[in-house]
């Protein structure tokens, strides 16, 4: 079916169905976190400029403070946005289980919608950050097992994010690259083998690309390959100017994802002229015309 925009409709409008995650509409596609800024100010504005309606908090109970002594709710319009609680900082399937019981708690006290879901994230390593297969695996069933809609953080391997569909994970999030590496996706080809596995029985299944964004362009690549949204956190707060470069990745995502719904033409090896070549004018060599003048 094709999607076209109204032409008369402001650039941030896009003739798009809304992000659905399990029982959760997203009208943004882009999903921004609130940790490492510089302050609770900053975090704030950054994501007001984002243009996102769904932001990430991580569960544990220190992490709702800044060193200052603030609290991070404070400075979150909980009316605005859907909080989506994280279990950053686990290790292991028990602590991630824990950290995700302890937010829907806070959630439910809050009043918040995102009571109900997890960004379940269980790390390997304190170096790469990368996250383990194993514990990731036993945590999702669980957490299913439990009534949380899981999205769950994964590697870029096609076999695994498929074992995490399969145990019930209402959405599966490869990285692009390493968490805060600001790399980009290092490997567009297994990020295209997931989405096939993904999507081959179910097109809806909300595949989001998480971790790894250093700029606007990581974001738009991510949409046009045909990521259904983007989580991204260092890149905002970590860039020179954090508001500036949160409105970059919300029209980056918008210009991406517009792309993917055109469709790309087909790469090819030698040009194609692009005016038609029939009609084209055509000229004599200059001394057949004098020849003929003579005449």
């Amino acid at each position: 079916m094709e999607t076209h925009a109204d032409p008369s409709a402001p650039d941030t409008a896009l003739a798009d169905p809304p992000l659905r995650v399990g029982a959760h509409q997203l009208a943004s596609r882009l999903i921004v976190g609130t940790g490492r800024y510089e302050t609770m100010e900053e975090m704030r504005d950054s994501l007001d400029q984002s243009g996102a309606d769904c932001v990430t908090v991580a569960v544990r109970r220190e992490k709702l403070y800044a060193p200052s002594g603030q609290n991070i709710l404070d400075f979150l319009d909980l009316d605005r946005y859907t909080l989506l609680p994280n279990t950053a900082g686990c290790f292991n399937a028990t602590d991630a289980i824990r950290a995700a019981k302890l937010g829907r708690e806070i959630l439910r006290a809050l009043g918040n919608p995102g009571s109900d879901w997890v960004k379940l994230e269980v790390l390997g390593d304190t170096k790469t950050l990368l996250p383990d297969p194993v514990e990731t695996l036993a945590a999702c069933k669980e957490l299913v097992a439990e009534g949380f809609q899981v999205l769950c953080y994964t590697s870029d391997d096609p076999v695994i994010a498929r074992r995490l569909k399969e145990l019930g994970a209402a959405s599966v999030m490869p990285a692009g690259s390493p968490i805060g590496s600001g790399q980009g996706l290092l490997n567009p080809n297994n990020l295209r083998i997931i989405l096939e596995y993904l999507k081959q029985d179910d097109p809806d299944y909300p595949v989001i690309v998480d971790a790894g964004v250093g700029t606007a362009s990581d974001v738009s690549q991510a949409f046009e390959l045909g990521a259904d949204g983007v989580l991204l956190n260092t890149a905002i707060a970590h860039a020179r100017d954090p508001v500036l470069m949160s409105r970059a990745m919300k029209h980056a995502a918008l210009a991406g994802r517009m792309a993917y719904l055109a469709g790309r033409i087909p790469k090819r090896l030698y040009g194609t002229a692009s005016s038609p070549a029939e009609g084209v004018i055509t000229t004599r060599p200059y001394g057949a015309a004098s020849r003929n003048r003579a005449k």
